[in-house]
């Protein structure tokens, strides 16, 4: 088993349609699933490029219990394995491995098989993702009185 690498392309959300302005920003990268991840991580000098919004600062918890303070930020179109949504990252410092964590691999729909060392679409949602969710349910109805 190892790591599972995928490429991905980055753009800011509503770069596209801004026709009248500076070219939008793309960039395609290299990018390491990691399963133990809550969110994406992108390296300073990636989120700078694309010239991503500043969302605060979050505490992170590490693999080693070490707690960091990092920046959070957001818009970014991400397509990935064929299949793309918007999101928030965190920044990371300058030359950091770029990371997808669990938050795209869910909303997504992606499966991680770390033998093969790819990333697919779920084999009982090939072409849109599923999602999970609990509540929307109809209630009985209630007679009137």
């Amino acid at each position: 088993m190892g790591e599972i690498r995928v490429r991905a392309r980055l753009e800011k959300e509503g770069a596209a349609g801004n026709s009248g302005r500076r070219k939008a920003r793309a960039l395609e990268i290299d990018a390491v699933v990691d399963t133990g991840a809550v969110m994406m991580l992108l390296p300073q000098e990636m989120a700078e490029s694309l010239r991503l919004d500043s969302r605060g600062k979050v505490i992170v918890q590490l693999a080693n219990d070490q707690k960091i303070e990092l920046c959070r930020a957001g818009g970014i179109l991400l397509t990935v394995a064929g299949r793309q949504m918007t999101t928030d990252c965190l920044v990371g410092p300058p030359g950091c491995e770029p990371l997808i964590g669990q938050i795209v691999l869910e909303s997504l729909d992606l499966i991680p098989d770390p033998v093969k060392r790819t990333l697919t679409p779920r084999p009982e949602s090939p072409f849109l993702p599923t999602l999970k969710m609990k509540g929307l349910a109809r209630e009985p109805a209630i007679a009137s009185l």
